[in-house]
């Protein structure tokens, strides 16, 4: 707005708000069930004190039956004029003719604000000059395509697909790279604690548990999101983020959740934990909970080097190069797909149980779209998230790891704990198409999902620390010797979609909801999700053999 403009608008305000000015009302007329339920209640007010109040504007704010303001007017009017048999007879009389209509609650409000706005707009049109804007037209041409009905959903998909091939392809080199440096300094820092003279048990804890995991996670873990975080940062700040949120806007609303959801979702394909902490864009309490508890249905990146590892021995079988990178990019996408549908059904169960209400408003201004500011964009993707998150999942790691080599080394009857509790789950997990050692890897994960398969390997071959895989078809062998088929490794695809969360995301939930309750049920939610489809599949293979 230019200075002269502006200087108007202000010496407007000033004399609309100047006490001895006399101004007339300007009334904005609504539907016909509105207005009948404002005249009835109207008719009383007129008879009323209203100490100056618009008898039209008070019906109005009554009936949109707001707590805070009703509070206010009954200061200012004073409590006998809401005791007022005429006064409750009006509200009553009037809210009947809402009902009749469903335009209660939050639908008056919406209905309210609609003819505002449509008001505001014709106003617009009668004193506003515009020019033809080239960018505008532009910007509106491609959100034709992006938002529409036809196109909207299948380039999501496409663009989804194609960040996570950029994701597969690009993090294999550096994670090889990082995890051969990362090795390289543990026998270092192993010859430094035996030139000190540390105890064996000390230095095995150290270099075999404690260094060992945290190796693991960062050589697994950074690549990928050192690659994802910057990309999904880029369709954000291009404006296309902004177009996915307003596509899945209207199934977050069929939910009875907030559309901001949509956004949070997002982040949680990079991270989980970055996801739940994104929530407090969603203002009502109840949408934010459900946006929290729901969260971990996608999965983080952190799960990626898992899946893609399953998808590439037992669903891939022999293709190669860039047709494998391909193929395991197209399947990825359809596990994030059906845990985006997932997500949308935990999401409505809970807010017709556990968290019941109507959706809230959501408003969405797409922004115009523009060139990213690609350095700036790569900086703060590795600083703000990547570093952030692998930071917290170190902290977590590192004792995590002390545990697992205690378990693998320690022996009762001859057997490490490790098999000694494998053994116990047995029985449980193959249930659900899976086996102790599995269900085993995955508890003792929590810290990170990148050493679940590590510590699969590690228990299989019964060594004492955690190991890695020379190749995948090598990997495969070692599965299948050990009793899986293709029900295993798909009841382990889907038990490594659906599971509890991270404790980095466990930590950050119950941070964010002050709650036991709610962290219990956000690590519930999913894990009975996955047993319950893998117990399906599970079931269903046994029908056919």
């Amino acid at each position: 707005m230019k200075r002269k403009s502006l200087e108007k608008v202000i010496d407007a305000l000033d004399e609309f708000f100047d006490e001895k000015a006399m101004h007339s009302y300007l009334n904005i007329f609504y539907n016909e069930t509105i207005e009948n339920a404002i005249e009835v209640f109207e008719n009383v007010l007129k008879n009323k004190d209203l100490k100056g109040l618009n008898p039209r504007w008070v019906c109005l704010k009554i009936l949109e039956n707001d707590a805070d303001l009703t509070n206010e007017l009954e200061c200012y009017l004073g409590a006998d004029f809401f005791s007022d048999i005429d006064v409750i007879n009006a509200i009553n009389n009037a809210n009947r003719i809402l009902s009749q209509k469903h335009l209660i609650g939050e639908k008056f409000k919406d209905e309210i604000v609609s003819s505002v706005i449509k008001y505001a707009e014709i106003i617009c049109k009668n004193i506003v000059k515009k020019r033809t804007n080239k960018r505008y037209n532009f910007d509106g041409k491609i959100d034709k395509i992006l938002t529409s009905k036809t196109f909207g959903y299948p380039i999501m998909i496409v663009g989804l697909m194609i960040i996570l091939w950029l994701t597969i392809s690009g993090a294999n080199y550096p994670s090889n790279w990082l995890s051969k440096g990362l090795f390289y300094i543990q026998d270092r820092f192993s010859d430094l604690l035996l030139i000190i003279g540390s105890p064996k048990w000390l230095h095995n804890i150290l270099v075999f548990g404690v260094f060992r995991v945290v190796a693991w996670v960062v050589s697994v873990m950074l690549p990928p999101m050192a690659i994802f975080f910057p990309l999904f940062t880029l369709l954000e700040d291009c404006g296309f983020l902004p177009r996915v949120a307003y596509n899945l806007d209207k199934p977050f609303k069929k939910c009875n959740a907030c559309g901001k959801q949509s956004l949070t979702m997002c982040m949680g394909f990079g991270c989980n934990a970055v996801g739940v902490t994104g929530c407090r864009i969603i203002d009502s309490k109840r949408e934010r909970i459900l946006a929290i508890l729901t969260n971990s249905f996608v999965p983080c990146n952190g799960r990626f080097p898992t899946l893609i590892a399953i998808i590439s021995m037992f669903f891939i079988g022999s293709s190669i190069g860039i047709l494998s990178s391909c193929f395991s990019s197209i399947i990825l996408t359809f596990l994030i797909v059906l845990s985006v549908f997932m997500t949308f059904l935990a999401t409505y169960v809970l807010s017709k149980t556990l968290l019941k209400g109507e959706p809230s408003s959501f408003t969405l201004e797409l922004p115009s779209y523009r060139k990213p500011q690609i350095i700036k964009v790569f900086v703060r993707s590795i600083f703000d998230r990547t570093l952030f998150v692998l930071g917290r999942a170190v902290v977590v790691a590192a004792p995590a790891g002390a545990i697992i080599w205690l378990l693998a080394n320690l022996t009762f009857n001859n057997q490490s704990l490790l098999s000694v509790i494998a053994n116990f789950l047995n029985p449980f997990a193959t249930h659900f198409g899976l086996d102790g050692v599995i269900l085993l890897s995955f508890i003792l994960g929590f810290p990170a999902n990148e050493i679940v398969i590590p510590i699969i390997i590690m228990t299989y071959l019964s060594k004492s620390t955690l190991v890695d895989y020379e190749s995948l078809n090598a990997l495969k062998e070692l599965f299948i010797t050990n009793g899986w088929t293709i029900t295993t490794a798909l009841c382990f695809t889907v038990f490594s979609l659906f599971h509890w969360p991270c404790s980095t995301t466990l930590i950050t939930i119950k941070r964010e909801t002050k709650s036991v309750k709610w962290t219990i049920v956000s690590a519930l939610m999913p894990t009975l999700t996955g047993l319950l489809i893998c117990f399906i599949i599970k079931s269903i293979s046994n029908l056919i053999t």
